[in-house]
């Protein structure tokens, strides 16, 4: 599954041809979630309230870049890199 950002500790990271809807998977320690492109929602999984803020905010900045992402990586392409949260 390759890797699309990493900051604060937190990876994310995508799944090549993964099943709807858009999302990406995000890890922090022994914690693992899978949240939605679209409105940043958790639907798997959980992290800490901190770093579940702060993957939030910046999938909130890159929605659009994350639909990219997910095009390429449905289309068994490598999705490319986001910047970190800063």
């Amino acid at each position: 599954m390759p890797e699309i950002a990493r900051f604060y500790g937190i990876v994310i990271k995508m799944f090549y041809d993964d099943h709807a809807p858009p999302h990406f998977h995000a890890e922090y320690a022994e914690h693992e979630a899978q949240i939605a492109v679209v409105g940043s929602r958790v639907f798997a999984g959980d992290l800490p309230a901190r770093a579940a803020g702060m993957v939030r905010e910046w999938a909130a900045l890159h929605e659009a870049e994350l639909m990219a992402c997910w095009d390429r990586a449905r289309n068994n392409e490598p999705p490319g890199k986001i910047a970190p949260l800063e």
